[in-house]
């Protein structure tokens, strides 16, 4: 399926079907699909809950229906369109993203919840313990946000006299203190110093960049954030014109032009969503069912950008790579 078909299919608030369908589509459950984010940079994951869906027995179209819920990184909208879920009775809510899950969890305490994220649920509230979750929320954490102090790390083995990092946070996001007092935290026993850069929206990210003319960095670290994921292609772009070399959250980054990327699989997560969602439809519990733990974590490394950054990457350094684009 080309792209463009793909966004066609996801457009709007809900999926649409043909007419002669619709009775069909009436006797089949129905999956809340709610995120901060927009169709068109989520094909990937969008896809791979599919996939997870899929392998539990269920495709979209033919025994199930999918109704999207994209706030456009509108945080503020996800209170209104969890409501709109619960209303159209869905028989489980996927929160894509920590806000959008604990919108959610506000909502109802009965419709099944099956979250993606990468902040912590434990400290957030969203479930009381990973093994048994109890309630109505269970779901996906790949840990993202506690690993940009690793991040850090490597960036300093491949620039390791760069003194001044930029660190691009969401000032609106669940962790972002957490986030920003790792780095510090991590940037003082390195001898660096962060900048940090608040943005939430394309024009916010823009500004973030701009700043960077006036107090310039030696490199760049991307906090993990469901907005700067959907931004991607921008805030790398951005990069590149200030040759600025930097690390992002999730291997995608790299995939599209980053540096460097480390992280758990935002996309094998997504997979893993699905199959919960299925597993609830067939008639688990979500407190039954314990937070599924990402434990693969993957070092990325794009050559190409390096080189066009005039960067030698250490050897022991692209050892460590799990995945090397040339």
């Amino acid at each position: 399926m080309q792209r463009r078909d793909f966004i066609t299919l996801l457009g709007g608030s809900a999926v649409a079907w043909p007419l002669a369908s619709r009775a069909q589509q009436s006797a089949m459950p129905v999956v809340g699909f709610l995120s901060v984010n927009s169709p068109a940079e989520w094909v990937p994951f969008a896809t791979a809950f599919r996939a997870g869906l899929k392998e539990a027995g269920y495709t979209e179209g033919q025994n199930v229906a999918v109704e999207y819920r994209w706030v456009e990184d509108h945080i503020e909208r996800l209170p209104a369109q969890a409501a709109e879920l619960v209303d159209r009775r869905v028989a489980v809510i996927v929160g894509a993203g920590h806000d959008a899950a604990l919108a959610a969890k506000a909502v109802t305490t009965t419709i099944p919840i099956v979250f993606v994220s990468g902040s912590d649920p434990l400290q957030s509230g969203l479930v009381a313990s990973f093994n048994r979750p109890n309630g109505n929320v269970t779901g996906v954490t790949f840990f993202s946000n506690v690993l940009v102090a690793k991040r850090l790390g490597l960036l300093h083995d491949l620039l390791p006299r760069a003194t001044t990092v930029a660190l691009l946070v969401n000032p609106n996001a669940q962790g972002r203190s957490d986030q920003l007092r790792d780095a510090q935290d991590a940037a003082r026993a390195l001898g660096m110093k962060i900048i940090a850069l608040n943005a939430s929206t394309v024009d916010e990210i823009n500004t973030a960049f701009a700043a960077l003319d006036r107090q310039p960095a030696d490199a760049l670290v991307v906090a993990a954030d469901p907005v700067f994921t959907a931004r991607r292609y921008q805030i790398v772009a951005l990069a590149a014109r200030r040759a600025l070399p930097a690390i992002y959250s999730v291997r995608e980054w790299s995939s599209v032009g980053g540096l460097m990327s480390y992280s758990t699989s935002l996309t094998d997560a997504h997979q893993h969503a699905g199959v919960y969602v299925g597993r609830i439809l067939n008639g688990a519990k979500p407190g039954d069912l314990p937070v599924f733990q990402a434990t693969k974590f993957e070092l990325v490394i794009n050559l190409q950008i390096a080189n066009a950054l005039a960067l030698t990457v250490p050897p022991n350094l692209l050892a460590r790579a799990d995945e090397v684009i040339e």
